[in-house]
């Protein structure tokens, strides 16, 4: 690439990045004092979990079956994939919980199953009462209605779900429930994924009108590949002890995943199985508590926590990547509205260029001119200005000269961040990515064996 540039030496020479700070600020979460926790999907009060090898998988040692349970019947809300080839285990949930299809996905649940392995999508009607005789085995070992229990799958698709590992597996993953378990239950649901992924935090309720209170949200997640939303090839439990009306859980869900799992993508592909559920115990405050209304600083802090460790997962997946080497950050500022950063970030994000550019350590600002430059956003290319890893590549549309070895040295940071300003707005955006590698190919070409 050529870095010489137009642009007088001196006036060059003065550029600052589009972000001095290092760190855009996250809306929404000043002033709340969220602590990181242990414990993923049962750090929150009133859950259990387990993961066990059920033999969906033919590596014995591999974990392949997750149940979370909550002690008592509790408050749910999920969303799923808008794949049309949903899943069958999708269908099933959403039956559950009383949802059609691009409907609000809320009620009462008891317990959530997860198995890896196989997706039990694209396999008709039998996919289907596979689908439901899983929950209702679920139901049995744990003392529910099969209409409390979420089921989802991950793996490959076309390929009919077999009962038998639940029939053998099920007592076991109940016996062995715990406040403990979550780890092997985040385990036990990664297909491709080189690493599980938990999250959680709490926050002091003294502040929001519940003194005495100390309220968690917790999950787990996997995601690696055909990842794109809505919302990723991804499996997602979260928990809370906060106690929060289905329909408002729900909002809060929608809000959460629409700035985290919906921001992610590593090869633009959606998935048929994407689940996210959520759910409520509400112990953490006495049973004649009033529920975090929404409006309200409680219902406000909570939506807050829950936004972070969305986001914390979502991040986790970008940084699992089938064959990523590097998590990479797409910052898109100054656009004219939010659909035009959106558009913006993800032309950026899913450049098999760009992404083949960061695996290979070369600031190419070119390959991320030319992505907004395809994206449909409205823009003038005199205004565009471009920082890769925090250093200014381009203003004004023109080459900035900067140091190509200080480019080399910055890239070998785990996270590789990339900042546009459009310079036509206000409306910006955040998405996740990562580097594609030759690993990538790799994977996916030998997926089925």
């Amino acid at each position: 690439m050529d870095t010489s540039s137009p642009l007088p030496a001196d006036t060059a020479a003065a550029v600052a990045p589009l972000r001095p700070d290092g760190s855009p600020a996250v809306q929404g979460r000043e002033g709340l004092d969220l602590t990181a926790v242990r414990g993923g999907v049962t750090a929150a009060r009133g859950f259990r979990a387990s993961g066990i090898h059920a033999g969906f998988r033919k590596d014995p040692g591999r974990l392949d079956m997750a149940l979370v349970v909550s002690d008592e019947p509790c408050a749910c809300a999920a969303v799923f994939t808008r794949n049309v080839f949903c899943s069958a285990p999708v269908s099933v949930s959403r039956e559950h919980l009383g949802a059609q299809a691009g409907s609000p996905a809320y009620g009462t649940a008891r317990a959530v199953a997860v198995n890896s392995g196989n997706a039990n999508a694209a396999t008709g009607e039998p996919g289907l009462e596979a689908a439901r005789a899983t929950a209702r085995m679920v139901g049995e070992v744990v003392g529910c209605p099969e209409e409390e229990v979420m089921v989802a799958s991950t793996g490959v698709i076309g390929e009919h779900l077999p009962l038998g590992p639940f029939e053998e597996g099920l007592p076991l993953a109940a016996q062995l429930l715990s406040t403990d378990g979550g780890a092997d239950a985040a385990c036990a649901i990664m297909t491709t994924d080189t690493r599980s992924k938990e999250a959680a935090v709490s926050f002091d309720g003294a502040a929001v009108g519940y003194a005495g209170c100390t309220f968690t949200v917790g999950g787990m997640a996997k995601g690696s590949g055909m990842i794109m939303p809505d919302m990723a090839t991804m499996i997602a439990v979260v928990t809370t002890d906060a106690p929060v009306l289905p329909d408002a859980l729900h909002a809060a869900l929608a809000a959460a995943a629409d700035g985290s799992f919906n921001k992610v993508t590593v090869d633009s592909d959606t998935s048929t199985n994407d689940s996210c559920f959520l759910l409520a115990s509400g112990v953490a405050v006495p049973a004649d508590a009033t529920p975090f209304a929404p409006g309200s600083p409680a219902y406000a802090a909570f939506c807050a926590a829950l936004a972070s460790v969305c986001e914390d997962l979502a991040r986790q997946m970008a940084a699992d990547g089938e064959g990523a080497t590097r998590l990479v950050t797409v910052n898109v500022s100054g656009a004219a509205n939010a659909s035009d950063a959106d558009g913006a970030a993800r032309a950026i994000a899913n450049s098999p260029l760009v992404k083949t550019a960061v695996c290979g350590h070369d600031a190419n600002w070119g390959r991320i001119a030319m992505a907004i430059g395809k994206s449909g956003a409205a823009f003038r290319q005199e205004d565009a200005a471009i920082d890769i890893l925090g250093l200014p590549v381009c203003r004004c549309g023109l080459t900035v000269p900067f140091d190509e070895d200080e480019a080399l040295r910055r890239f070998e940071q785990p996270e590789i961040v990339i900042d546009v300003d459009l310079g036509a707005g206000d409306a910006s955006t955040t998405i996740w990515t990562c580097d594609l590698t030759h690993e990538y190919i790799t994977i996916n070409g030998d997926y089925r064996s």
